[in-house]
């Protein structure tokens, strides 16, 4: 049996388990484990410049293609609890992420020594499995449970704590053998899918509500030939956005009381049915139970059995995953039309359609400073639907989420539950590792850019080029508006007279000589007409240089972008589109 450090057998684990990308910071409990990534050569390593910067380029990464697994790593201490952040949204989400950090030697732990801290503790609650391994021989064991664990059921990230001198104990390994362990996933029976299409094809006025279980399982295609089939319009969650492209004629629209839409949320108050797959019923979807739930039955399709019933009971309940019960969904379905007991929905399937024709907000605005409608308007015109989009919370994805669309999945990547801000930066990088050729666009806030607005540095050095698109109110907008039920306006605003920027007019910080200063290229626009030409140019820039391209767009200091408590009670503070020309880039023309 050969022998070697427990650490070059976990790197030759992390190669055979097809791992070819990771993300970290290097220290002095985790060199070892450097060392054997150096020895095995075969490994890329993006050097983040923060380790929760680390842990999000590694969550972005596995969002961009069905398979991956972003890995983080950092040394002992705090960079451990500088990944909590990144773990807490990656759970949230379900999306599987190993975090690898160094530890002091077993025989110190309880020493307080150095950087010394119980990160596995820390770690439990946000992970599928934390551990710091005491003994060396544990160590393949592990890794290789560790990936079973993240593909297996609800997927989900993994912590793994090693002491620096388990990392240099000999252990006996051999990589030619080794194996992944088989992956375990729920799948519904056909007697179940038999039930649930029989409750849908019962009602009247039916839904599929598709989620973020539909893009894990990499089932977006069985998605859409199952609403076809059937002839069922669908409803995507923020998660599921991208499972049918928006330009589909069954695509209802989003529903929610933030990031949805008008025609969507119509919608969903016309049905009497819904059958909801690898979703959450997440409040900001579902608003008030009691509006959401009343007049219609539910379905609900997930991996997770603690999922059923957790935000409120189902009329039925099916475990799966949702790959194998779409495929199954489909199976009967066509059986079902072949022997033509399927009803026809194309009554309900044209009133949905008519009310996405119609219900619509306006983008056109030529107010200077710019309102952000117009900002969505142009990145429509400007970027096609091969675009990857990124960003994170804040005004400006509640907004994106209204306006862009979006055609693939895996090109709506967002932190939809934790919503950490500073996550679209280094999620945006990870997602360039992953995908070198995508036209990739992050969308953020001025707050959310400056959180971790050190990692353009990483896109600089490591030439990951991108467009960052940086709407600048110089305020803390979504909490601003939030703040009005309270009759304030507190501790949100960012503007200052900078005495080394004049040109920025009292926004405060001067985002394009910090972005140039850590190697990117950057543009700022003032005025509605610059923003198409700006966008053009910053393509250009990227193309050139191969560097993160920062467009900046200076807003009017206050909008307050609809929203509010109930599907049926949100609040649209400006004019609705009521000629095509309010919303010309709207998925349909208005009547």
């Amino acid at each position: 049996m050969p022998r070697m450090r427990a650490v070059d057998a976990a790197v030759a684990i992390l190669q055979a388990e097809g791992v070819t990308d990771v993300f970290g910071l290097p220290g002095a409990a985790i060199n070892p484990f450097y060392s054997a990534l150096k020895n095995n050569g075969t490994i890329h390593h993006t050097l983040a410049r923060h380790v929760e910067g680390a842990s999000h380029m590694a969550e972005g990464y596995t969002r961009a293609k069905a398979g991956n697994i972003g890995v983080c790593i950092g040394t002992s201490g705090p960079a451990g609890t500088d990944m909590i952040t990144g773990l807490y949204s990656a759970a949230a989400d379900s999306i599987p992420i190993l975090c690898i950090t160094g530890q002091a030697p077993v025989a110190r732990l309880h020493k307080e020594d150095f950087q010394a801290v119980d990160i596995a503790t820390i770690a439990q609650s946000l992970t599928k499995m934390a551990v710091t391994v005491m003994e060396p021989a544990q160590v393949p064991g592990t890794f290789q449970q560790a990936f079973h664990l993240m593909r297996s059921g609800r997927p989900g990230p993994v912590l793994i704590d090693l002491p620096v001198d388990v990392q240099v104990a000999e252990i006996e390994f051999d990589p030619d053998t080794y194996q992944p362990l088989p992956v375990y996933k729920p799948a519904a029976s056909r007697a179940q899918v038999e039930k649930a299409l029989d409750m849908l094809v019962a009602s009247e006025r039916p839904l599929i509500v598709a989620g973020g279980g539909i893009v894990n399982a990499d089932a977006a295609e069985l998605l859409v030939e199952f609403a076809e089939i059937i002839g069922v319009p669908v409803i995507p969650t923020l998660m599921g956005w991208g499972t049918i492209p928006d330009d589909h004629p069954l695509m209802a629209g989003m529903a929610g009381l933030q990031t949805a839409h008008r025609y969507g949320n119509a919608t969903v108050l016309a049905s009497d049915f819904v059958l909801g797959i690898g979703n959450r019923w997440a409040n900001r979807h579902t608003g008030g139970l009691d509006t959401y739930r009343a007049g219609r039955k539910f379905v609900h399709v997930d991996i997770e059995p603690t999922q059923i019933g957790r935000v409120f009971a189902p009329d039925y309940g099916i475990v799966s995953d949702a790959g194998a019960a779409l495929a199954l969904f489909v199976d009967v379905a066509r059986q079902r039309k072949a022997a033509g007991t399927l009803p026809d929905r194309s009554v309900w399937a044209e009133e949905c359609a008519e009310r996405k024709r119609t219900l619509h907000r306006k983008t056109h605005f030529d107010n200077v400073p710019v309102k952000p409608q117009r900002v969505y308007e142009e990145m429509n015109r400007t970027f096609g639907p091969e675009t990857r989009y990124v960003t994170t919370i804040g005004l400006s994805q509640i907004a994106a989420a209204q306006f862009l669309h979006v055609y693939q999945p895996r090109h709506w990547i967002n932190a939809g539950q934790a919503g950490p801000l500073g996550w679209t930066l280094p999620a945006a990088l990870g997602v360039c590792v992953a995908d070198p050729d995508a036209t990739v666009v992050a969308l953020s806030g001025d707050y959310d850019f400056q959180f971790m607005i050190e990692e353009l540095a990483v896109g600089a050095q490591f030439n990951l080029p991108y467009i960052h698109v940086l709407v600048n109110n110089a305020y803390l907008g979504l909490i601003r508006q939030a703040q009005r039920a309270f009759d304030m306006d507190y501790c949100v605003q960012l503007a200052f007279d900078n005495i080394n920027a004049p040109d920025v007019n009292g926004y405060g910080v001067d985002h394009v000589a910090v972005a140039e200063g850590l190697g990117c290229k950057a543009l700022r626009v003032s005025e509605p007409d610059e923003i198409l030409p700006a966008f053009e140019l910053a393509k250009k820039l990227m193309a050139e240089f191969r560097v993160p391209v920062i467009v900046e767009i200076m807003l009017e200091r206050v909008t307050n972008i609809a929203m509010g408590t109930e599907i049926d009670n949100i609040m649209e503070f400006e004019d609705l589109a009521v000629l095509p020309e309010d919303a010309p880039t709207s998925m349909a023309l208005l009547d």
